[in-house]
């Protein structure tokens, strides 16, 4: 275990120092951090997989869930899923995700027939949910549209929490190691599950939230301990959720949304009352308070994967059919991309546009953590393993093509237009 963590943390020093020529490049985190993962995995392909299996891993991955998803949500603001630009990200989660995970359980079970639908949907709900970590550049690159940048900012915020319920309830559906149930018994355990997550999240999101601008006026609150508050509620929130039997990851999601409310709001009453300047709420996108919580998150996604690239030795030892080669090359391209372009006909947005749009829906954390959990937690055997092989080959798929192939795929779009 020391040498992976000393391994790892070489990678990172490296990757760090580097940065800006490795993203000229096209060698984003991701790509350096697996690739790392890699060279360790094949140093050590005897002894590495007793590490990996290991609760320890599991519980970390959930945690760096959480973290991402209440990250996720505190980027976003109250309304955006609607007006304007963000009414077009309505189209695509509403609209083109629900039909995407349909697509995918269907030609899963074309491609796997002898697995069950509840397993098919997991593979689903793992596949599909995007996340910018092997193209975290994307959403800052100008030669995007405004448009396209808003809608790909606001889906990959919103589509894992939405999805999460669902992959709870495939997952319970399917069984762990020890029993199987019905549907009707699955959704009598997910929903309590969801909403027991809604409550602790508007909650504790809330409260934290409150508390934090009462400390700051009564001058208790200095720089850097309120960036550990910040830091502290996602972790706080997941605990506390999974402790009254509640999904944490809703729950993590729900408190960023919360606490992003509360933190605007109190801020534009102190600016109302004279007690704060215009310019503290312009620059709220950027507001210190998350500068810890956003480096550490890039830390934990780093690590991930490097996980990732340890695991892909260990996978691709054992052999790649050409049925999972092919279930990843369509859930990456055409299974997202139809859907988005069918869910955005009729829309101000130019048919490059629409195509980029689906062209750039990377693979990350989500998918990796989500994919962890349904390994662990289903009876060993040809589910389990089918799961773990499709997860590491979609996730390096989207590394080479979202990640190294971003910016090549950018240029199919105007540098103007809005």
């Amino acid at each position: 275990m020391n040498s992976l963590l000393l391994a790892a943390a070489v990678a990172m020093v490296v990757r760090s120092l580097a940065a800006a020529r490795l993203d000229r490049w096209n060698l984003g985190a991701p790509v350096v951090m697996v690739l790392a993962g890699v060279v360790v995995g094949l140093l050590n392909e005897n002894s590495i997989a007793p590490v990996l299996n290991t609760e320890a891993v599991q519980h970390a991955a959930e945690i760096i869930l959480a973290v991402l998803l209440f990250v996720d949500a505190t980027e976003l603001r109250g309304g955006r899923l609607w007006g304007g630009y963000p009414g077009l990200a309505a189209r695509v989660l509403l609209i083109a995700l629900p039909v995407s995970l349909g697509l995918a359980a269907l030609l899963g079970w074309l491609l796997f027939p002898g697995l069950p639908w509840a397993v098919l949907l997991l593979i689903a709900g793992v596949t599909v949910p995007t996340d910018f970590a092997p193209a975290e550049r994307l959403v800052r690159d100008r030669s995007l549209s405004m448009r396209v940048r808003s809608v790909l900012n606001v889906e990959s915020g919103y589509n894992d929490g939405i999805i999460s319920p669902l992959f709870l309830f495939a997952l319970i559906l399917a069984g762990d190691q020890t029993q199987q149930r019905t549907p009707l018994d699955a959704l009598a355990t997910v929903v309590p599950f969801a909403v027991k997550a809604i409550v602790v999240g508007v909650v504790l999101g809330t409260l934290l939230g409150w508390l934090m601008d009462r400390a700051h006026q009564a001058g208790w609150l200095t720089g850097q301990s309120g960036r550990v508050a910040v830091l502290l509620a996602p972790l706080l929130t997941f605990t506390a959720t999974v402790a009254i039997d509640g999904n944490g990851f809703v729950a993590s999601f729900v408190a960023g949304v919360a606490f992003r409310y509360v933190h605007r709001l109190r801020k534009a009453r102190r600016v109302h009352d004279g007690r704060a300047d215009r310019a503290e709420i312009r620059a709220d996108a950027v507001n210190k308070d998350f500068i810890l919580l956003e480096d550490v998150t890039t830390l934990l996604t780093m690590t991930m994967w490097f996980v990732v690239g340890i695991a892909a030795v260990l996978v691709y030892s054992l052999g790649i059919s050409w049925q999972v080669a092919l279930f990843c090359l369509a859930v990456l391209t055409v299974i997202r991309m139809v859907p988005v372009a069918l869910s955005l006909v009729g829309s101000r947005m130019s048919g490059r546009e629409r195509l980029l749009v689906g062209a750039l829906g990377p693979r990350g954390t989500t998918s990796i953590v989500f994919g962890l959990l349904a390994f662990n937690r289903l009876p060993e055997g040809t589910a389990a393993d089918t799961i773990l092989v499709i997860t590491v080959t979609c996730v390096l798929g989207s590394v080479v093509l979202h990640g190294m192939g971003a910016k090549p795929m950018t240029l199919l779009v105007p540098k103007r237009g809005s």
